[in-house]
C-alpha cells in the first residue's frame, strides 16, 4: 500500500524551492540607470570620474538629484576643476531616500537632510545640508542650507525609484554653494610603481617600468585605475614565457592588468561579468571575466583563471589587488592554447606542466573540484522528490 508522503517533507519542499531562487539583492548601478536616460548624459560621466558612482552604489539607501546637460553645461562654464565638482555633485547626493511621493508628506512642509558632502566631512559647518521645502501649487524647491534659504531648483520628476533603496529624481537646476564650489585641492600623487615595490610586486613593478608601460598606468589613477599585480615569485616563474613575447606584446600583456576605473572589492564581488582593460582597443578586445563564488573572487580569461588573494592598496582613485597567476589575454596565447591541447590528445598519461600553461587551467576548470550550484540544487530537488514518493 502506498504510503502518504510526510507532512513535514510536503511543507520542507516548497521551503527549499523559496531558498533555492535567486534572492533579491538591494545592489543598485547609478551609472546603469543613468545610462538608460541620454538627457542625463554628462551628469551621470561626471558621476563616475569624480568616483560618487562609486559611493553612491555601495549605499543601502541614498536619494540622487540628478540635472539634464542643459544644467550641466551650467556648472561647467564656471570651469571648476573636477575635485570642486566632485563638492558640488556629492550636494546631490543625499543620505536618506526621498521618493516623490513623500516630497509631498514632509513633516511641517520642509526637511533638512544631510547630503554626501556632510557626510564626507569635507564641508564645513551645516553646508552640507539641503533643504527641501513643499511649496504651492504641488511643486517642491530645493536648496543648500548655506544659500541664504533659496531654493534655486525645483522638482522637475522621478526618473527611477526602488523603495527605500534608491530614489533618483530630478531637478531643474545645479544647486549652488559657496562651500562647495570653493577651490578643493586634488589628492597628494600616487606614485603606482613604488606601491607596487613595496607591497611584494616589486618584479612587476620593474616589468612596467623597463616596457615604458607604467606611464599609461599613472596616466589613468586620477580617473580611476584598478590593478591586479602577480607577485614577485609568480612573475619570475613566468620569465621565459615573458621573454618570448615582442616588445608591443609585452606592453599589451601589463596593461592586461589595469582597469581604468575605480573598482572597490564590493563592487567587483556585485559587478560580475566581462571587463575592459587597459589594452582593450578596437577589435582587440583584451577582456576577462571577474566571477565570484562566496569570498572567492576569481578572474578568467580564455586561457587561464586567477584568484584575487588580497587588497595591496585602496586608496580612491587607485586601488591594487594581489593574484596568483599571471593573467594570459587569448589575443597572445591562443596559439599556445591549441598546442597545449593537441599535445594533450597526443599524450594523455603525460605529466601535467607546472605553472600557467592553459592545461593546468583545463584540469582546474574542468576537474572534481566539487559539486557546482546546478548539480547542487538537482542533488536537494531529487532527495525532496524522493521523499514524496515513499
Amino acid at each position: 500500500m502506498r504510503q502518504t508522503p510526510p507532512l513535514t517533507a510536503i511543507l520542507a519542499l516548497p521551503l527549499l524551492l523559496l531558498f533555492l531562487l535567486p534572492s533579491s539583492s538591494h545592489a543598485h548601478n547609478i551609472t546603469q540607470i543613468l545610462g538608460q536616460h541620454p538627457e542625463f548624459s554628462t551628469f551621470n560621466h561626471y558621476l563616475t570620474i569624480t568616483h560618487l558612482a562609486s559611493e553612491i552604489n555601495r549605499r543601502l539607501t541614498i536619494t540622487v538629484l540628478a540635472v539634464d546637460n542643459a544644467a550641466m553645461a551650467s556648472l561647467l562654464s564656471k570651469h571648476l576643476s573636477v575635485y570642486t565638482i566632485k563638492n558640488v555633485l556629492s550636494l546631490h547626493v543625499l543620505v536618506d531616500y526621498f521618493g516623490s511621493k513623500k516630497l509631498h508628506q514632509i513633516t511641517n512642509g520642509t526637511a533638512l537632510t544631510a547630503t554626501m558632502f556632510q557626510a564626507t566631512g569635507a564641508a564645513p559647518g551645516s553646508s552640507g545640508y539641503v533643504n527641501i521645502t513643499d511649496l504651492k501649487a504641488g511643486k517642491v524647491g530645493f536648496g543648500t542650507e548655506d544659500n541664504g534659504g533659496k531654493l534655486n531648483a525645483v522638482y522637475v520628476k522621478s526618473v527611477k525609484e526602488i523603495p527605500y533603496n534608491v530614489s533618483i529624481l530630478q531637478i531643474s537646476q545645479v544647486l549652488t554653494s559657496a562651500e562647495a564650489e570653493a577651490p578643493t585641492p586634488g589628492p597628494s600623487q600616487l606614485n603606482l610603481t613604488a606601491i607596487l615595490s613595496k607591497q611584494g610586486c616589486k618584479a612587476f613593478a620593474d616589468l612596467l617600468t623597463a616596457s615604458g608601460a607604467d606611464k599609461t598606468f599613472e596616466e589613468n589613477i586620477d580617473g580611476g585605475l584598478t590593478v591586479f599585480c602577480p607577485t614577485d615569485t609568480i612573475i619570475n616563474g613566468f620569465m621565459p614565457k615573458y621573454k618570448n613575447l615582442t616588445a608591443p606584446q609585452k606592453v599589451s600583456l601589463l596593461l592586461y592588468h589595469g582597469i581604468p576605473v575605480y573598482q572597490s572589492i564590493q563592487t567587483l564581488k556585485s559587478s560580475n561579468g566581462i571587463m575592459n582593460t587597459l589594452a582593450t582597443d578596437g577589435a582587440n578586445k583584451y577582456d576577462f571575466t571577474v566571477q565570484n563564488d562566496g569570498e572567492e573572487l576569481t578572474l578568467k580569461t580564455k586561457v587561464i583563471t586567477a584568484k584575487v588573494t588580497g587588497t595591496l592598496k585602496d586608496q580612491e582613485p587607485l586601488v591594487v589587488y594581489k593574484i596568483d597567476k599571471v593573467l594570459l589575454p587569448r589575443e597572445l596565447f591562443k596559439v599556445a592554447a591549441k598546442a597545449a591541447k593537441e599535445a594533450a590528445a597526443a599524450a594523455p598519461e603525460a605529466d601535467a606542466p607546472e605553472g600557467d600553461d592553459v592545461s593546468t587551467q583545463t584540469a582546474d576548470s574542468n576537474g572534481a573540484s566539487g559539486l557546482d550550484g546546478g548539480r547542487l540544487i538537482m542533488l536537494i530537488l531529487s532527495f525532496c522528490m524522493g521523499l514524496l514518493l515513499l
